[in-house]
């Protein structure tokens, strides 16, 4: 089942267990996929695909699992 629920860097924040403002450096320095959409100016991703990333990205310790 697909997640569409959309998120904001605070929601993707908890999910990854950092502040805000980690998630934040993670976009300006290109390590968060592009944002699925923007409203008033504010990058919201899927939840599905924050999950991917997680999964996918640099330095996950829970692949596999």
């Amino acid at each position: 089942m697909t997640d569409r629920g959309l998120w904001s860097y605070k929601e993707i924040a908890a999910h990854i267990q950092v502040q805000p403002d980690t998630v934040r450096s993670y976009r300006k320095h290109g390590m968060l996929p592009a944002p699925d959409q923007v409203r008033d100016g504010r990058p919201y991703w899927y939840a599905d695909t924050v999950r991917t990333w997680v999964t996918n990205r640099p330095g996950n310790r829970n692949r596999g699992g």
